[in-house]
């Protein structure tokens, strides 16, 4: 493993204020290594530099962590990846938080696949995946629905709102603040919070938007 990746991911996490300790360092450099392998013969993403995941997948991906831990506080919780691809943020997610359930889905086999074979490898009995349209999965509801420019935000939460508990959120991550996606929303939803994130060593906008059930009225 490249001293430089890892000092690389640990000031990264400094500047997020998550100070990464080693096992943790080793287990997401674990997961970008096997997403470089994978990625020579199945196409997860479009990103193929080592140095490019670093910032474009673990570092945007741990962005959301401390926003998604202030929220849950210490309680234990199920987190839904909606298009989670090669398993981003779910799998970064899944490292972090040991208490936190999540569960990643995707139509295409393949990411499926390589996200239970990730579970395995890194031994991660808190990450599983479903290879599904959302639409139609029934399982028991999630606390929080996150996806990482998996649709606009109408279409995200109309496809997954069978999905969601009773108090749970949704955190869509996204690039440019998207008014006009909030602005489209129906009534029933109410955008409670958008959320600045900057990523260490990517020069370019991010942000999340926290999303529920609009209160009575």
């Amino acid at each position: 493993m490249p001293l430089e990746q890892r000092e690389l991911l640990k000031q990264g996490g400094q500047a997020l204020g998550l100070p990464l300790s080693d096992a943790q360092s080793d287990s997401l450099l674990a997961y970008q290594a096997l997403l470089l392998k994978w990625n020579q013969v199945y196409n997860l993403t479009a990103v193929r530099k080592p140095a490019e995941m670093l910032t474009h997948h673990l570092l945007d991906s741990l962005a959301a962590l401390p926003p998604l831990m202030r929220h849950l506080g210490d309680r234990p919780a199920r987190l839904l990846d909606v298009g989670s691809g090669g398993g981003l943020p779910g799998v970064v997610l899944a490292i972090m938080l040991p208490s936190l359930d999540v569960t990643c889905v995707d139509t295409v086999g393949k990411k499926t696949s390589f996200i239970r074979q990730a579970s395995a490898e890194l031994k991660l009995p808190n990450l599983s995946a479903a290879h599904a349209r959302v639409e139609d999965l029934r399982l028991k509801p999630f606390d929080v629905i996150t996806s990482r420019a998996f649709a606009s935000l109408a279409d995200f939460t109309r496809l997954t709102r069978q999905l969601l508990g009773d108090d749970g959120v949704w955190m869509a991550m996204k690039g440019k603040d998207p008014a006009e996606e909030i602005t489209a929303l129906p009534r029933e939803w109410d955008v409670f919070h958008v959320e600045q994130l900057t990523v260490p060593g990517l020069d370019a906008e991010r942000c999340l938007v926290w999303i529920r059930r609009s209160p009575p009225l």
